[in-house]
């Protein structure tokens, strides 16, 4: 859902300057398939990544990162449907409003590829981290890196050889930290599941798994937490947020730059058992994209950013970025922030891949009461 809808005159006109360098930053020869719209005259409120007729039946599970320049990179995974052997993994480049036409980026073999993630390093390479394979307990993660800005793309190879579960970032974008260190959210789902940490000291040539996080499975109903989404804060503090079975997000922090970290806590934030993005905005400020439901394998038909501004301790405000019937699909986010700017792309229906974006400065305005 592209939202910039408000009352404010100012806060339409930053959001109209960066819809505009969007333009400007971004090429001339983009396939415009989806909304024409000028930055000056519309403001929709829905944007789409791709039109009704992208080549594949089913999409999930979007990524995307805003380059320098201005322009985005998004992909997903697309195909007849979720664990169909034709899933492969898809991509399409461009600003609001004017995005190439999607392309398969990586199809390795005939298996289901899954949760494709983008990450872009300090450098200006582009990595893109997807997993490969029947079912979860065989997954494989590979990786394909880009030097032009996702002009190009390597052939693809495998992150750990031999790695069967599922290794580097299982969902959600990888983080740098202040000392250089890359640490990705990873979890495994063979059996009970459990997440861990893949970090890199050597701009994602190699990496190393952390331990399992501890969980007192006496208070777990369900399976366990997954798919941890990351942030930094001073002095070596490192935390995380995770998906879990329990109707609730959890939360785990590092006080040493992510070399251990304390048992998974319940938090105050529902969670129905589905994906989870978070960005730092500012210091303290947090935006979580989330579903709302705080019921195991709940309902994803509420997509929301929830706002902290102490560092996750709690979560007074939110925006609603869709708000549907419980039997809806709004999910999977992806959340960036740019500048005085936050994006999100998420799974609408399993049809299509929406994308959302507005000023830090509308946010807060606008922010209704959450918790």
């Amino acid at each position: 859902m592209f939202f910039i809808f408000n009352k404010d005159k100012m806060s339409v006109l930053l959001s109209l300057m960066i819809i505009q360098s969007c333009i400007i930053s971004c090429s001339n020869n983009h396939s415009k398939n989806n909304h024409k719209m000028s930055a000056i005259d519309s403001l929709p409120e829905k944007v789409f990544l791709f039109g009704n007729d992208p080549g594949f039946a089913q999409c999930h599970a979007s990524t995307i990162i805003h380059l320098k320049g201005g322009c985005f990179i998004a992909a997903w995974f697309g195909g007849t449907k979720e664990g169909a052997d034709d899933v492969g993994i898809w991509m399409t480049k461009g600003r609001p409003g004017d995005w190439e036409k999607p392309f398969e980026v990586a199809k390795i073999s005939n298996e289901p590829h899954w949760n494709p993630v983008l990450f872009q390093s300090s450098s200006g390479e582009i990595f893109l981290f997807f997993k490969v394979g029947k079912n979860t307990a065989m997954w494989e993660t590979w990786v394909k890196t880009s030097e032009d800005n996702g002009k190009t793309w390597s052939k693809a190879y495998e992150l750990v050889p031999g790695d069967r579960g599922g290794r580097g970032p299982v969902r959600n974008k990888p983080i740098i930290l202040s000392n250089g260190t890359w640490i990705a959210g990873a979890s495994n789902e063979n059996g009970p599941w459990n997440a861990f940490f893949d970090v890199s000291h050597d701009d994602g040539k190699t990496w190393k798994a952390t331990p399992y996080l501890t969980i007192d499975r006496k208070s777990f109903i369900g399976k366990g937490i997954i798919q941890p989404t990351l942030w930094e804060y001073p002095d070596g503090q490192v935390h995380a947020l995770l998906r879990s079975s329990e109707g609730s997000v959890y939360r785990t922090d590092s006080k040493n730059d992510g070399k251990t970290w304390s048992p998974v806590y319940k938090t105050s934030l529902p969670n129905p058992n589905s994906a989870i993005d978070i960005i730092q905005s500012s210091g303290d400020t947090l935006a979580l994209a989330c579903n709302t439901d705080a019921k195991n394998w709940g309902s994803r038909g509420a997509l929301i950013l929830a706002i902290s501004f102490n560092n996750g301790k709690t979560w007074p405000k939110k925006i609603v970025i869709e708000s549907g019937k419980e039997e809806d699909e709004f999910s999977y986010p992806a959340v960036i922030g740019f500048g005085d700017t936050i994006a999100v792309t998420y799974t609408w229906q399993r049809r299509k891949i929406a994308f959302w974006i507005s000023t830090k400065e509308w946010i807060l305005k606008n922010a209704e009461d959450f918790q």
